[in-house]
This record gives structure tokens, C-alpha cells and sequence, in this order.
């Protein structure tokens, strides 16, 4: 059982280790650009005051007709 967990005998297989990594990388950029999105819209948020308009729900547009 643990040689299938593995990936048979060989250790894990580099294709795997490097796909995994890349994703890894991948979730890195992602949560940055995230938290960098969240920076900009509580700046946004705070410069607009009380400007800011909110759609009701019959106000909305579709978005396909």
C-alpha cells in the first residue's frame, strides 16, 4: 500500500512533484493578487464616502435577453 502511495518504488514521480509546485506557485499569485485587490477596493471604498450607489435587485440588468 505505501509503495502506491508513493508512486511505486521510484519515490514520487518528478512530473507530479513539478505540477505540484507549479500550482503551489499558481495559489501563491493568486492569494497576492487577492489580497492586492482587497488593498485596492478598501481604498476605493473610503475615498468614494458616501457615494457609493448600490443596485437593488429589479434594478439590475440581465445579463443575456
Amino acid at each position: 500500500m505505501a509503495k502506491a502511495l508513493l508512486g511505486h518504488v521510484g519515490g514520487p514521480d518528478p512530473r507530479m512533484v513539478s505540477e505540484m509546485r507549479r500550482l503551489q506557485q499558481r495559489v501563491r499569485d493568486l492569494e497576492a493578487e487577492l489580497a492586492r485587490l482587497q488593498t485596492e477596493n478598501d481604498a476605493l471604498a473610503t475615498a468614494s464616502g458616501d457615494e457609493v450607489v448600490s443596485l437593488g435587485v429589479k434594478d439590475r440588468e440581465p445579463a443575456l435577453t
